[in-house]
């Protein structure tokens, strides 16, 4: 049996924190040799940033009673030795639960009252919104006071028919999803729409994110949850019952929410879970294994998977057996099974994409700083070869010699305003990309699918605007992509020209690739065509509804557009700090060669002295290149989950 879920992410976690220490001691070695720029700086926080803050959210999804919170608690609370998250019979979590770590913020329980759904900020913007969020305070080491303050996920309120159907909970058009009156009138809805759980747990801590989500209905009420959070979680499990199979609502959630894309399929689990329930002292081991096996088969024919994407498991027997230290129980459960495969996809998948981003990053960080030191070995050489030019030459020639380095160094001054001349033209045009990538302008996109989306009634045409706007959308990527590519070659041709003229060894970078946000686009879509089918024709004849659809779908592509913006502005950075290296090395040699050649007036002696330390200055620059090598190859090769230790070696000067 391979590592849990639990062992393999603390093993990516110390894997993370020890990739972002060498990195910082990288960092201080740079600045210390003056190897930093402003790209160079860029890259390395971005490396840092995406490392240390890397996510990894794990989604439970499932129908009211499948046992979705008893396997939140199984997998990943029993060391509390009891339930964490409410998990008795019936609906437990009513709401869209977040579980995760905010070292900023106090270990708390925050409850966002469902009345915020009359309005049409989206969870995103309600999120900076504390005022309107209840808080209470959780114990970090009473697990009672924890789990107490847990239940309050369970709350429910009741209220009439006008207010279910204004808060999305009731629909005349669709009766089979509709909760049942009391004999008052009213009829049960969550007290709360969203609760956002900050507890330092050791996995929370290193960056999981665990999302537990209700059933059906709440489900399909927040438009945000299934257009955003659940298509951005980078595993969902899927909670079915063993003793009643896939019944008609887990098929409709399983459609219209989880199967989006062939692509979305592969980041799925199913847990076919409370198995005890076929535990059958009439029948013998080898027939309540056959029936197991028949509703695994059974389950993955109908969702269209294949059989090895679904576990069967007893989250109840699970936790009993941790709590217990049962391990024969604990076998019998099929825990250690469901945890070894969840470690296998998402932590092996999750941390093949995080060391492909870094390894990618630091050979671009490497290139830019080899760029630094090779600028650097090229004024040694040319003032070496100046020096050696004025062995057994008079005093006049030594000061021919300095008028002409000083004459060289203001026409060079002088030529500076060309070099800036070419920065406003690309900076002008690099904002004319982020204008066509910015808000304002998104909006505008936007606008005729909102417009029809708020109309009354059904909305026919709404799938044809739906792939106009998409359509739209990747061409504007399109359209900065090309931009950037337009840059890229003005760069160049700049970039010729001032090697050309002052011996500059100017490279510009390739150009920006934005495909990936295409792509990101792609999915996007995917997940919000699920709703213009005839299933949800009803949900989207309310305005309200359409609205928050359309406030979601605002959100996430802002985030796109942001990250793409982000990626050439590291781009542009890339391309023009080598050139203000450049700048500010040439300077550098100025005052050196100057301050030489007054050496060797002063003194005979002055030209030996300078030549050792030109040649003392190339052997250190050789041994900033291969330290740098050295460096940047151990940040690469950093041992991944089951192979990382901690410290290392402290950095040699």
């Amino acid at each position: 049996m391979g590592p849990s879920f639990n062992e393999q992410f603390d093993q990516h976690g110390v894997w993370r924190r020890e990739f972002a220490h060498q990195l910082k001691r990288l960092a201080e070695w740079m600045a210390s040799h003056e190897l930093m720029d402003a790209a160079v700086q860029e890259r390395l926080q971005r490396l840092e940033d995406q490392v240390r803050s890397d996510k990894v959210m794990v989604a439970f999804v499932a129908e009211f009673s499948r046992g979705k919170s008893e396997l939140i608690n199984a997998i990943f609370f029993a060391d509390y030795g009891r339930r964490i998250m409410p998990a008795s019979a019936g609906r437990t979590t009513m709401c869209p639960t977040e579980l995760g770590y905010d070292a900023s913020s106090p270990p708390s329980l925050r409850l966002l009252p469902i009345e915020t759904r009359l309005q049409m900020q989206s969870l995103a913007e309600w999120r900076v919104k504390t005022d309107r969020w209840e808080e209470i305070p959780l114990t970090v080491g009473d697990a009672d006071q924890i789990a107490k303050a847990l239940e309050k996920v369970s709350e429910v309120r009741k209220v009439s028919l006008d207010d279910a159907r204004a808060l999305g909970f009731w629909h005349d058009d669709l009766v089979d999803e509709n909760p049942v009156p009391d004999a008052d009138g009213l009829v049960e809805v969550p007290k709360w729409r969203h609760a956002l759980i900050n507890i330092p747990h050791p996995l929370l801590k290193q960056g999981l994110v665990i999302l537990d989500t209700p059933g059906l209905n709440a489900v399909g009420a927040e438009p945000e949850l299934t257009v955003n959070l659940i298509p951005q979680a980078h595993a969902v499990v899927f909670i079915l019952g063993a003793d009643t199979g896939v019944t008609r609502s887990d098929l409709s959630i399983w459609r219209e929410h989880l199967a989006t894309s062939v692509e979305s399929v592969d980041a799925r689990l199913v847990v076919l879970n409370k198995i005890d329930t076929l535990w059958d002292t009439l029948n013998s081991a080898e027939q309540v294994q056959a029936q197991l096996e028949r509703q695994c088969r059974t389950s993955a024919e109908v969702l269209g998977i294949p059989l090895d994407r679904v576990v069967p498991v007893s989250a109840q027997k699970g936790l009993v057996a941790k709590i217990t230290a049962d391990d024969l129980l604990l076998e019998s459960s099929g825990l250690p099974v469901l945890e070894e495969v969840l470690a296998k996809g998402i932590m092996g998948r999750r941390q093949s994409i995080l060391r492909a981003a870094v390894a990618n990053g630091v050979s671009n960080l490497r290139v830019e700083t080899s760029r630094v030191i090779n600028i650097r070995r090229r004024d040694l050489d040319d003032q070496m070869a100046e020096l050696r030019s004025l062995r057994g030459k008079n005093a006049s020639v030594i000061e021919s010699m300095r008028h002409r380095i000083e004459q060289e160094q203001r026409e060079f001054d002088l030529s500076t305003s060309k070099i800036q001349a070419v920065r406003a033209v690309h900076l002008k045009l690099l904002r004319e990309v982020f204008q066509q990538l910015g808000a304002k302008a998104l909006k505008a996109e936007l606008s005729e699918l909102a417009q029809t989306l708020q109309q009354k009634g059904l909305k026919l045409g709404v799938k044809k605007i739906y792939l106009q706007t998409f359509d739209s959308l990747r061409a504007t990527l399109d359209k900065a992509q090309a931009s950037g590519t337009e840059i890229q070659a003005m760069l160049g041709g700049t970039f010729r020209q001032l090697n050309a003229e002052f011996g500059f060894s100017l490279q510009v970078p390739a150009p920006p690739q934005l495909e990936h946000f295409i792509q990101d686009l792609n999915q996007i879509e995917q997940s919000h065509l699920q709703y213009l089918g005839m299933s949800n024709a009803l949900k989207l004849a309310q305005p309200e509804f359409s609205e928050r659809l359309v406030r979601a779908l605002a959100m996430r592509l802002r985030t796109v557009y942001e990250s793409a913006a982000n990626d050439l502005e590291l781009w542009s950075k890339s391309a023009t700090a080598q050139l203000d290296a450049q700048l500010r090395e040439r300077r550098r040699s100025f005052s050196r060669r100057i301050e030489a050649v007054d050496r060797i007036q002063q003194a005979a002696s002055g030209l030996v002295e300078r030549i050792s330390e030109i040649e003392a200055n190339e052997e250190e620059l050789g041994q900033l290149e291969r330290r740098l090598q050295e460096l940047t190859a151990q940040l690469i090769a950093l041992p991944g989950v089951n192979a990382v230790t901690t410290g290392g070696d402290p950095l040699p000067a």
